[in-house]
């Protein structure tokens, strides 16, 4: 057992007797000055098997095990476990051992880290938890406001203060807007309303529900669980029903129906009044309206607490026509922003949203509206910064994109969850001020979002793992980390007068760092063809200066920015990437180290890395695989070859590191450390997939190559070995099908 595991089993049996969490506050403080030579990042047996394991866990909950970057939104979050261990490897001298620094009480003595890209703030976090000084930069103002908020010092008592004087003032308006009557005449609050999108039929020019199922609540775990809801086509009467089953007769009105099938299947539905087929998207389009919306039925908390299922009734559509009617006398209620056209916009305009609060219907618009006045009105800029985040964070799961869970999970299925604007058929509207049974409501995401991250932030943890019988497990090791809050800088000059951490929103290509001030560069650069960052963020984003006013970052409606890194076209990718990453070099100490983490399908994502890398006169040095951030992101779950791995890439400037021509031999060479690692996470039993050997491979090539002298032979280079890259993927992953 190595000694990060023995560090752990010195508590294991405290643990398991008074079930309570570890704490190292005992271990002593190990302090590492900063020195010139090779880093344990740079050394082949750096542990990412055992990096990988604890990554693993805290992946299924990233929001509880690293809470303060998950105060609010951010793609492609990254697992703080991994870049604790990028910290500590990429400043600890060759031979640390990392399993014992892990779990120790590390202090990096005067070391200055940067993150170009600091997205919701992961790198920054790990940095000062290990001691270490921190800059974080993001052209993104979502970004932005996400981690000042985090890393700001923070009164926990006056934030509870501030929430109980919130509830005091409108909860009970908002929660009037969230209740109906039972036939018994009592009122009782509505926890959830169940909606259905409205298209016209091209032939009959009648409304059709675009139900492709009428089991619209189940539980998560349906063959356990069968019972499910189900709601009459003809009627609108709510029926319990087999979540499978195929037949069911109605008890409102006896008409027999198939609880599983629908009217819309895929991209077409088929009128219930005329029967003509149609194409969805194109029926939408062709109307040249947003497509309208039916309340059919609720979720409501009964006075004996439990829950049940209701078909929306007159009372129900009453409170909701009053909303509409009180929003319309309100004056600027709301940001009224213009969408623009976008690899991650166009889902929605094809279906004619053209603003973002076309987002909303005219119940969520009022309640929005009436709390983020309040908040508007806190005069302690910290602690209206701070639930601005939450409100801000609460609209992920207060709209007409977010849709049902249901039973046995959390019940809100938040509108990213494909990291597309996917326009949802059977939108999902939650109570927005919440019960103590909801979920995504402002109130519950108080307690799980902005009072657990306080929580962390007054006592960071790690997590340990243990196997028992084949099953692995974790527990939350405290004492390692001192608090998190601190004063801001606001400009580098103001950071070198001895200030914790310097964030600010603007381009990495250009900033105000003094040239060799950084002792090591550790980011997540975004990909070119994925998920585009600032298109997305514009949903928060024009809420949050709305707001703000002039008082936030971003004064422009829009987070888009002509020179931010991420772009589709792969040439305008590689040259902006380039240009953040000659930042680097100028910024970086010359014994310093650039380390970022990154993974792509595609091989031209991994020439532009290389071209961008070279072309800033930087060499990698080393390349580890490791495990890659939500084991349940939906995305992941619906690729046929998921990569489950990120390649942690360690480079020096150029300068540092001979130069030699390149040959046919690079291959055996890549093949050989290749496999080695490929072997070393299958025998912590990881499982792989073709695409994560293939990223395994392709960082080996770029290792070889980036010592290449020249670019342009480089680049040639790898365009020409596609097929025997291919084929060398297939040897190493096949013993492993």
């Amino acid at each position: 057992m190595r000694t990060a595991f023995k560090i752990q089993s010195r508590f294991a049996k405290f643990v398991e007797q008074a079930k309570l969490p570890i704490d190292a506050t005992e271990i002593p403080t190990v302090m590492i000055p900063v020195r010139s030579g090779t880093r344990a990042i740079e050394e082949d047996s750096f542990p990412f098997e055992e990096i990988s394991d604890i990554a693993e866990m805290e992946s299924w909950r990233k929001e509880i095990n690293r809470p303060l970057s998950h105060i609010h939104k951010w793609w492609a979050q990254r697992l703080g476990t991994v870049f604790r261990a990028i910290v500590l490897g990429a400043l600890s001298p060759k031979g640390s051992d990392l399993h014992r620094l892990f779990y120790s009480r590390v202090k990096i003595q005067n070391a200055i880290i940067f993150d170009p890209f600091m997205g919701s703030g992961t790198t920054l976090t790990e940095a000062v938890k290990l001691g270490a000084r921190a800059i974080g930069r993001d052209i993104n103002p979502v970004s932005y406001f996400l981690v000042k908020n985090a890393l700001a010092i923070h009164d926990k008592k006056a934030v509870l203060r501030e929430f109980h004087s919130i509830e005091q003032d409108i909860s009970s308006q908002v929660l009037n807007f969230y209740k109906t009557k039972l036939s018994t005449g009592e009122s009782v609050p509505v926890l959830y309303y169940f909606w259905v999108k409205l298209v016209q039929c091209p032939s009959c020019t009648k409304d059709v529900d675009l139900f492709s199922s009428y089991v619209f609540a189940q539980h998560a775990y349906a063959k356990k669980h069968p019972e499910a809801r189900a709601v009459c086509p003809k009627c609108g009467e709510i029926n319990s029903v087999r979540f499978d089953a195929s037949e069911a007769i109605c008890c409102g009105c006896g008409d027999s129906f198939n609880p599983t099938r629908g009217v819309a299947r895929g991209q077409k539905a088929q009128c219930p009044h005329c029967s003509h087929e149609f194409q969805i998207a194109k029926s939408v389009k062709a109307n040249g309206k947003i497509p309208g919306h039916r309340l059919y039925a609720k979720l409501v908390l009964m006075p004996n607490g439990k829950k049940e299922y209701l078909a929306a009734n007159s009372f129900d559509h009453s409170l909701y026509e009053e909303a509409e009617r009180i929003l319309s006398t309100r004056q600027d209620a709301y940001p009224v922003v213009p969408i623009s056209e976008g690899y991650n916009t166009n889902q929605a305009m094809g279906y004619n949203y053209r603003y973002w609060h076309e987002f909303f219907n005219s119940r969520q618009l009022l309640c929005l509206s009436m709390l983020s006045e309040r908040i508007k009105s806190i005069k302690e800029p910290a602690l209206r910064d701070l639930f601005l985040c939450l409100f801000s964070g609460a609209l992920e799961f207060n709209n007409m994109f977010a849709s049902y869970k249901g039973e046995g999970t959390g019940a809100v299925r938040h509108m990213f969850s494909h990291h597309i604007l996917k326009p949802e058929r059977t939108p999902l509207e939650a109570n927005l001020w919440g019960t103590y049974k909801s979920s995504g409501s402002f109130s519950t995401m108080f307690e799980s979002r902005i009072l657990r991250a306080l929580d962390y932030a007054e006592r960071p943890f790690e997590l340990s793992v243990t196997e028992e019988n084949g099953k692995k497990s974790s527990g939350k090791v405290f004492g390692l980390s001192d608090g998190i809050g601190y004063e801001l800088a606001s400009s580098f000059c103001d950071f070198k007068n001895g200030k914790r951490a310097y964030i600010s929103c603007g381009n990495s290509g250009r900033t105000d760092l003094e040239t060799e001030s950084v002792d090591a560069i550790i980011t997540d650069p975004p990909f070119f063809d994925n998920v585009h960052y600032s298109q997305l963020a514009d949903f928060f984003h024009v809420w949050q200066t709305h707001v703000l006013k002039k008082n936030g970052c971003g004064k422009e409606e829009t987070t888009r920015s002509a020179a931010e890194v991420q772009n589709s076209d792969a040439d305008v990718f590689t040259e902006r990437l380039g240009e953040v990453w000659k930042e680097c070099h100028r910024v970086l100490k010359n014994d310093g180290l650039l380390v970022f983490t990154y993974h792509h399908s595609r091989a031209d994502g991994w020439r532009s890395v290389l071209q961008a890398l070279m072309g800033a006169r930087f060499r990698i040095v080393s390349a580890h695989p490791v495990k890659a951030e939500m084991s349940v992101a939906t995305p992941k779950q619906q690729a046929k070859e998921p990569i489950n791995l990120d390649i942690i890439i360690s480079c020096r400037k150029s300068g540092i590191i001979e130069g030699r021509q390149c040959d046919d031999s690079l291959c055996d060479a890549a093949f050989a450390i290749a496999k080695n690692q490929i072997e070393r996470l299958c025998k912590s039993k990881r499982k792989l997939s073709r695409n994560d050997a293939k990223v395994i491979v392709m960082a080996q090539i770029l290792q070889k190559l980036s010592s290449h002298q020249s670019v342009d032979e480089a680049i040639e280079w790898l365009d020409g070995r596609e097929n025997q890259i291919e084929n060398m993927i297939n040897v190493l992953y096949s013993p492993y099908m």
